[in-house]
């Protein structure tokens, strides 16, 4: 390949417009990492093209977030500086537009650090990103954007060059680059997945039973829970797609109903951490027990934050059909690896994913979310129903309903 400016150029084109859907007068803010400068630039373009008033930019450097964590007193890693909370409360308050470009852009910069203090820090993620996401006062997107380290660690047996070819034709591919409409061809994935969600939500399974090698959790549903895929509204109308890719849909489930073992099916980075192996034990509702090959205690810190850290707040399918998991490729990734494979996540759940105003009270609350990633060809799903029957959804990653 060589050339990136095209693809960097139609990468942010449809993250800016077909993704967070940017409108004019709108202020956009941008949250990125070194080594992402083209891509954070052409997002800045695309964006002022709309018509935005304003695009702000915060760069979050994890080299830095390394020095803290190797030498901050560990009772200050929790700190968050005010400013960081308030500017999402602006953003909020404006109705702005928010894009974040991820993908670890420097995989090296927690290496050393001890597992049980990186777990105490999670910027940049924000304790009130959930409460925003919950208001719908956003139109935002999350996109994957390249870089050299990144290429390094998905390809480590091709030279620098040749490892960044491959991760920019990888991730031309899951975004659809590839296609003469790339939004055109992600509303036709989405009308796909959204005609699945439709379906689930009327059935109004109890609970959802997910098994295969080293998983078998059941977790229960709320009666109001419905599935999503793929698009939000915002609370001025404004549809937009949050990922870029995404291939998953998703519903909310019941805080205290999930038990049972998972095992997951790749790597995780999380907060510029990295864990592997992953293993948990699900009791009434609450992780109880977290084992890993590699980063164990970075999980079980998190997992400690608060009251809803070791709930669930996400379930989400994810079927054979899209462009990520055929690959066979571990993108170290969460944007990318959720959307090879089913997952959970621990922590903050989303309101949308349920209807009624009682459930929405009982949505899981916690300063934190991470997906993990329990989804194989090889995992089975089933629908639970109240009366006990189980009937199946997914059987070698292909929709049965």
């Amino acid at each position: 390949m060589g050339d990136y400016a095209d693809l960097t150029r139609r990468l942010a084109d449809l993250v800016v417009g077909y993704g967070a859907n940017v409108q004019p007068g709108q202020i956009v803010g941008v949250t990125t990492y070194p080594g992402k400068e083209e891509l954070t630039r052409e997002i800045a373009r695309a964006a002022y093209e709309r018509g935005a008033r304003w695009v702000d930019v915060w760069v979050f450097d994890t080299r830095v977030k390394r020095e803290r964590l190797l030498h901050a007193d560990e009772s200050t890693l929790d700190f968050v500086p005010a400013w960081m909370i308030d500017r999402l409360e602006w953003l909020s308050d404006e109705h702005a537009a928010r894009v974040t470009l991820n993908g670890p852009a420097d995989p090296e910069a927690l290496v050393g650090v001890d597992p049980a203090r990186a777990g105490r820090d999670v910027l940049p993620y924000l304790p009130n990103t959930g409460d925003v996401v919950n208001s719908g006062t956003t139109n935002w997107c999350v996109a994957p954007a390249p870089t050299r380290g990144w290429a390094s660690l998905v390809y480590p047996d091709l030279d620098g060059d040749a490892a960044y070819d491959r991760l920019w034709e990888a991730i031309a591919h899951v975004c659809r680059l590839d296609e003469p409409d790339p939004a055109e061809a992600w509303r036709e994935r989405a009308r796909r997945l959204e005609g699945i969600a439709t379906i689930l939500t009327g059935r109004r399974f109890d609970a959802i039973r997910l098994y295969g090698r080293g998983t078998d959790l059941t977790v229960g549903l709320m009666p109001t829970s419905v599935w999503h895929a793929a698009d939000f509204t915002t609370v001025d109308g404004l549809r937009h797609f949050p990922n870029i890719p995404s291939e998953e849909m998703f519903t909310t489930p019941d805080p205290k109903r999930a038990d049972g073992h998972v095992t997951a099916t790749r790597p995780l980075e999380v907060y510029g951490a990295m864990m592997d192996g992953i293993r948990v034990e699900f009791a009434g509702g609450r992780a109880v027990r977290i084992d890993a090959d590699s980063g164990a205690d970075t999980l079980r810190s998190i997992a400690a934050k608060d009251e809803g850290s070791s709930r669930l707040g996400e379930l989400a399918l994810v079927d054979g059909e899209g462009r990520i998991g055929p690959l066979g490729t571990t993108f170290y990734e969460t944007l990318l690896d959720e959307n090879a494979a089913s997952h959970i996540a621990l922590g903050n759940g989303y309101d949308l994913g349920v209807e009624s105003a009682e459930d929405k009270a009982r949505v899981n609350q916690s300063s934190v979310h991470v997906d993990f990633m329990i989804g194989s060809p090889e995992l089975d799903v089933d629908g639970l129903t109240a009366g006990g029957e189980a009937v199946p959804l997914l059987r070698g990653g292909a929709w049965q309903v």
